[in-house]
């Protein structure tokens, strides 16, 4: 499986800040940023940095399943996540998760016919302070109100 030369550097840069034999604790900035460039984490991906750190599939599988950042799945363009945890659903978080799923026309884990959207419920984004959060890829958007959310979603159709 071939990279982008700019994924291949990154690649490059973090195998070599690990010491000899210890390269294998690269496994998960890999696996986020293959993710960022392919999409999801398909098989052939999956084999492919397997080699690279010389650890098996099965191992990669493992943490896959582990951590819900990590998917199988192809996300949208833009994928949100809405918290629902304590401090986030005392502020109304479920109220504007429910809104997102009717505004974008998906339910959790759904992806937008267009491929624009994914939408997803969180238990926690460590933002409990600014509650009620979201994160739309790795920007964060904090103390959500219906209207942030609703402009927000409005503003991000139009990039595409």
């Amino acid at each position: 499986m071939e990279f982008s030369p700019q994924l291949e550097t990154k690649f490059t840069q973090l195998m070599g800040s690990y010491p000899p034999g210890r390269e294998r604790a690269a496994l998960i900035p890999m696996l986020l940023f293959a993710q960022d460039e392919t999409g999801a984490l398909t098989q052939e991906v999956i084999d492919e940095i397997a080699g690279r750190l010389q650890i098996s599939a099965l191992e990669i599988e493992e943490v896959i399943s582990y951590y819900s950042m990590l998917t199988r799945t192809p996300r949208g363009k833009h994928h949100v996540q809405i918290c629902t945890n304590v401090s986030c659903m005392l502020l109304g978080a479920d109220q504007l998760f429910e809104r997102a799923k009717k505004k974008l026309g998906v339910e959790n884990h759904g992806v937008t016919a267009d491929g624009e959207f994914s939408l997803e419920e969180v238990e926690c984004l460590g933002a409990c302070s600014w509650a009620p959060a979201m994160q739309v890829n790795y920007d964060y958007h904090l103390q959500v109100t219906p209207e942030k959310l609703d402009r927000l979603i409005d503003e991000l159709r139009k990039v595409q």
